[in-house]
């Protein structure tokens, strides 16, 4: 699979999760980021907001907000049911609850070139 026929893959599961988290009772869900340019990753990772070769530059990962009945949700395990079906979507798909040094619950990305 291209690069580009990942993209697309990532977009239509992405749609797959928006539309199926609006069918949960209270869900909402505010815009992210999608695609990172490399200047803003380098920015990002100098600060320790983000990792160098992250996949948002490749437009392969998406950051969320998720609220319910309209409360903003900051912590992982709020995304936790998010993080499930998103896992279910395709093989490729990574959600940022399960990374281990610094769980990441509003992360949803595809691995590509053994990064997530």
């Amino acid at each position: 699979m291209t690069e580009g026929q990942l993209q697309e893959e990532f977009a239509r599961c992405l749609g797959l999760l928006l539309v199926w988290a609006y069918q949960q009772r209270g869900y909402g869900i505010r815009g992210g980021e999608w695609w990172r340019p490399q200047v803003t990753a380098d920015y990002y990772a100098s600060t320790g907001a983000g990792i160098k070769g992250s996949v948002h530059e490749e437009k392969l990962a998406v950051d969320l907000t998720l609220t319910l009945d309209g409360v903003v949700q900051p912590d992982t395990p709020a995304y936790s049911a998010l993080g499930t079906y998103w896992k279910s979507l395709h093989p490729s798909a990574r959600w940022g609850g399960d990374f281990v040094h610094r769980p990441d619950g509003n992360h949803f990305s595809f691995e590509f070139q053994g990064r997530m």
